[in-house]
């Protein structure tokens, strides 16, 4: 089996000279990369660059190698393409089917899975005709996905970022794991908590667990990829913002239940991925607890938190809401698991055995998925978006179950 052929689609925005970036990743991980510029992204990133960098021609033209075909050619052998960025003038053109270059050619005759990775103002993206354009797009089976918040060009500052190169790569991957297959979840608004709370008992102590938020950071990656709005909440996660999420940052239980509540609201799944803590300190020191010679500490009196897994297992924001839970075991890993799943009321329980040096921080996981109807899921030990691609396929056949 040769190489994966990918087209690398690169539109005029300032944001083209990232792609040279992710023309890297895509090349030094095995993929055979054909990148299409249009003419006005020549004025960022010449055509030589992209030849030398993709091994590969790079042009604009439909007239060039005619003997070739290559406004048909191109797309009809490609395994993935990728527009990054993608302008507001290529989403329209894309939606709309016109096809004045090769790159807009290209679109029309690819039979594989397409990625948009849009750059823009923040104006231009908020306008109604590009949210119209890019449903539009959606409802096709292509993944768009949602632009970065941050610095743009000038002094501008909002939505309309380029998301970094290595997390559109990263999508790129699980759109190809994938296939052909449609995104399963577009038009879905899913909520997943990431990463672990941390309960402050001064102004430099706290209280927390070793979540390192990677289970639910890949959780978020696939989802995007097979066409999920994302809304992560991500408490003290050191990790890069996964590109098309919308991330709220929060630190301790409470406001992670808020954060979650909130999000919930018209969610079609909530995963709780997040290691809360069960209990804080009852009373917060305003200054540094000091140490004092020949006295041992005050004890530490704690008071439980909110259970929010099993609060928004009883009172779901909306009919046919997915809810799926997690639970970290030490011992009695399947039997502890099963006594959660009948406590909690969730429809998924994932449980996985933890430890010091096992699980938390590691790019790998192995867990059992259990289901409310007594069905149970086994899933080796590998990378950890593999665990989360078996979570969406049971959530996807739970959610097209409850609209039978």
């Amino acid at each position: 089996m040769g190489k994966p052929k990918v087209v690398l689609g690169v539109s005029g925005g300032i944001a083209a000279y990232k792609a040279c970036e992710l023309l890297r990743r895509l090349t030094e991980s095995g993929h055979d990369v054909r990148v299409v510029p249009t003419a006005a992204s020549l004025n960022f990133v010449g055509e030589a660059t992209w030849a030398a960098l993709s091994g590969n021609p790079a042009s604009t033209e439909v007239w060039e190698s005619v003997h070739e075909v290559p406004h048909v050619r191109i797309g009809q052998s490609a395994d993935l393409v990728v527009v990054a960025p993608a302008t507001a003038d290529m989403l329209a053109k894309a939606a709309h089917g016109l096809a004045d270059d090769l790159l807009t050619n290209t679109l029309l005759t690819a039979r594989c899975p397409v990625v948009f990775a849009p750059a823009m103002h923040t104006e231009m993206w908020e306008h109604p005709a590009t949210q119209e354009n890019v449903a539009t797009l959606r409802r096709r089976g292509a993944v768009v996905i949602e632009p970065a918040v941050g610095r743009l060009t000038g002094k501008d500052t909002g939505k309309g970022r380029l998301p970094d190169p290595e997390e559109i790569f990263e999508v790129c991957k699980s759109v190809l794991a994938r296939g052909v297959t449609g995104p399963d979840l577009a038009g879905r608004h899913v909520v997943i908590s990431a990463g672990g709370t941390r309960e402050p008992l001064d102004p430099v102590r706290f209280l927390g667990n070793r979540s390192s938020g990677k289970q639910g950071y890949a959780l978020a990656r696939t989802a995007v990829a097979r066409g999920a709005r994302v809304t992560l909440v991500s408490a003290n996660a050191a990790l890069a913002d996964p590109a098309g999420v919308d991330l709220v940052r929060v630190g301790t239980a409470l406001q992670l239940r808020e954060a979650v509540l909130k999000a919930a609201a018209d969610a079609d799944v909530v995963v709780m991925a997040a290691a809360v803590a069960d209990f804080r300190p009852a009373e917060y020191a305003a200054g540094k607890i000091k140490k004092k010679d020949g006295q041992e500490p005050a004890p530490v009196v704690l008071v439980r938190n909110p259970d929010v897994l099993a609060e928004i297992s009883a009172d779901r924001a909306r009919e046919g809401q997915v809810v799926v839970g997690f639970a970290a075991e030490t011992d009695d890993v399947l039997a502890n698991g099963r006594s959660k799943l009948l406590r909690k009321g969730c429809d998924l329980l994932v449980v996985n055995e933890v430890g010091e040096t096992k699980t938390f921080g590691s790019e790998g996981n192995e867990a059992v998925v259990l289901g409310s109807d007594g069905s149970e899921t086994a899933v080796p030990y590998g990378p950890k978006e593999a665990l989360a691609e078996v979570i969406w396929d049971r959530v996807a056949l739970l959610m097209e179950a409850r609209r039978a």
